[in-house]
């Protein structure tokens, strides 16, 4: 049977692509970004936020992230799992309004990964992720289809699809794992997307980490002696950083606590970016039995509303 020897649990932000000297451009969206009333969120931050946004803070906080990612790329090249489950969220990347699944897995044969700065024009993304261009990365898609069948003949109602929009390729939260943690284009990867984003049909925590635990189960049960890591990508809370609920899930994730992973505040967790979180709810109900590790958290700010994202970057071995 097959062995899960490895997770992880990792953020994806723009600031983790982007030279401290550049997070100002970040500063700018933010300010201007639609989706809040920037306005209202600065009269609720915290005074002392503003003590967070100096070059070097900016500087030591990128720092201190790049180190983490250095400890889980190190991992995973001394473990070398066979192949590697993502969980990870589409952002209007392969899913849009005509069609939004809760979950999804991807069993074809390889993704494409392309190049975004002709299909994102804001000055930001393209200064995070413009750069990556066009590549191909291999797919365990028998792996796929054994979870597909294993997971759904337990109770849960997966999406799946063998293609993608060949002008978006797989999305940001797939690409970072690929070029940052995994570092390696021979290891085959299994995409399996959780509608993190947006309403009205993001997923409870509790069910998350229920579908986690079948995940795993089917992992296991899968007929081969491959060796299998799953990796979280996303999080924590962002674009408005929210420290409390961070650690509430940081909690439940280190004492593997269920209970309290199930239970946190949906109305919390589904503000903007922050509902990432559920990918890392997932990936422990996949890993309950091996034990997890917190190699660092840090919130990094970005303007003195408390806009920005808050690193978190966890192992379980």
């Amino acid at each position: 049977m097959a062995e899960i020897v490895l997770g992880i649990g990792t953020s994806h932000a723009p600031q983790l692509r982007m030279p401290p000297e550049k997070w100002g451009i970040l500063m700018e969206k933010d300010q201007k970004d639609p989706r809040y009333n920037y306005e209202e969120v600065l009269r609720k931050a915290k005074p002392e936020i503003k003590k967070e946004l100096t070059e070097e803070v900016f500087r030591k906080k990128y720092h201190t992230c790049q180190e983490a990612l250095a400890k889980l790329r190190e991992t995973f090249s001394r473990l070398s799992p066979d192949t590697v489950v993502i969980i990870g969220d589409d952002q209007h990347e392969q899913f849009w309004e005509d069609n939004m699944p809760m979950f999804s897995v991807y069993y074809g044969d390889t993704v494409e990964q392309k190049d975004q700065s002709a299909r994102r024009s804001q000055t930001w993304w393209n200064a995070a992720y413009g750069h990556e261009g066009d590549r191909t990365f291999p797919c365990d898609s028998a792996l796929a289809r054994h979870l597909i069948k294993e997971v759904t003949s337990r109770g849960f109602d997966l999406s799946s699809s063998s293609k993608l929009r060949a002008e978006t390729g797989i999305g940001h939260a797939f690409t970072f794992v690929t070029h940052h943690i995994i570092a390696n284009d021979s290891v085959p990867i299994v995409p399996l997307m959780v509608n993190a984003f947006f309403p009205p049909n993001q997923p409870l925590p509790k069910r998350c980490y229920a579908l986690g635990k079948a995940l795993g189960d089917a992992i296991r049960s899968w007929g081969t002696n491959k060796r299998v890591a799953i990796v979280a990508s996303g999080g924590l809370s962002h674009f408005i950083i929210d420290e409390e609920i961070d650690k509430m899930a940081l909690d439940g994730l280190l004492n593997q606590d269920r209970e309290k992973l199930s239970n946190l505040p949906i109305e919390r967790l589904l503000v903007l970016g922050t509902g990432e979180i559920l990918n890392w709810i997932m990936a422990a109900g996949a890993l309950e039995p091996l034990c997890p590790k917190l190699l660092d958290y840090v919130p990094c700010y970005r303007t003195p509303a408390g806009t920005g994202c808050a690193m978190g970057f966890m192992q379980w071995m």
